[in-house]
């Protein structure tokens, strides 16, 4: 396992065929705010958050992940990072330089393992921020990202490998073997989790909210705007974080969530948790019952971007 020279993670960058549709939700309904709009492109910040946007959404004719964009201390981090992935004959799509996105910056680009393009980058400036208030329901900040993985074992090795990531815990079922990998960049349990899945697509992408009444506040007002909800509200064990899962308008899902662990790194030893028992799942047994048409509606559609980079 390399040095970790990463951060943090910044945003998730998302293509969709409706983008008027997608940035309305995610805007006027799921508590993101437009920093930064060029037609069919859209920068979409957290209002708690001091990164410059972190979800990006483009008008495509393919829904896809665009990038995944992580953060890095200073530009010699960067062109570390760049030089030992090359070395390690991963595939870069941009060399080193300065970004021309919001914020600029000094990064690169490359495709992981399965084609995902992935995005290193430092000295992007920060925005103006704001504490969020008592009883406000909208995301403090980008919590996690999970992708689908028809190669989780090889996928969790490129990470932790190439970047660094370390295993906080795992995910079993007693006949199926190893499902989902929680990985850290820093003391936050899993900035990035990978789930089994017959094909590479996105699982979801999470937001944290400012504590336990804000998090219920938000979930309350997603179900009385008639959004579909997947699973939740709940608290699960490997993290010990809560969740409530939702559609977006494109079948991505989202996750209202709030109280990820933070752990010890010194000390921490990863646990093997089998989800088959209800108190893996859902610590309270508030949300519905974790089943195969559940889990189903995470699959998503397979990713239309794998090795394939994004035009901007």
């Amino acid at each position: 396992m390399t040095d970790r020279l990463i951060t943090h993670l910044r945003h998730v960058d998302l293509a969709v065929p409706d983008h008027r549709k997608q940035l309305e939700f995610y805007t006027g309904t799921w508590g993101l705010q437009t920093e930064h709009t060029d037609g069919g492109l859209s920068f979409l910040a957290a209002e708690g958050s001091p990164e410059q946007y972190v979800v990006r959404l483009r008008q495509a004719e393919d829904k896809r992940i665009d990038l995944i964009a992580f953060g890095a201390a200073t530009p010699s981090d960067v062109d570390t990072l760049a030089g030992r992935l090359a070395t390690g004959g991963v595939r870069l799509v941009s060399e080193p330089g300065t970004l021309a996105t919001p914020g600029g910056g000094y990064g690169f680009r490359f495709f992981d393992n399965e084609g995902r393009t992935i995005e290193i980058s430092a000295d992007v400036a920060t925005r103006d921020h704001r504490r969020i208030e008592a009883g406000e329901s909208i995301p403090v900040r980008l919590s996690h990202v999970v992708v689908n993985s028809a190669e989780p074992e090889q996928t969790r090795a490129f990470y932790e490998r190439h970047l660094g990531f370390r295993l906080s815990d795992t995910l079993m079922h007693p006949h199926r073997g190893e499902m989902m990998y929680f990985l850290r960049i820093n003391a936050w349990h899993h900035s990035l989790a990978i789930a089994r899945c017959p094909h590479p697509s996105l699982h979801h992408v999470s937001f944290e909210l400012r504590g336990l009444d804000e998090y219920l506040r938000g979930t309350g007002r997603l179900l009385r705007a008639g959004v579909e909800k997947i699973w939740g509200p709940g608290r699960h064990l490997a993290g010990n974080n809560t969740f409530s899962y939702f559609l977006d308008p494109h079948g991505n899902t989202l996750e209202y969530t709030t109280e990820l662990e933070l752990v010890d790194e010194d000390t921490w030893h990863p646990n093997l948790h089998d989800f088959t028992r209800p108190e893996v799942s859902d610590q309270w047994g508030t949300a519905n019952a974790m089943n195969e048409f559940v889990a189903s509606r995470s699959f998503n559609d397979p990713d239309r971007g794998l090795f394939v980079p994004p035009p901007v």
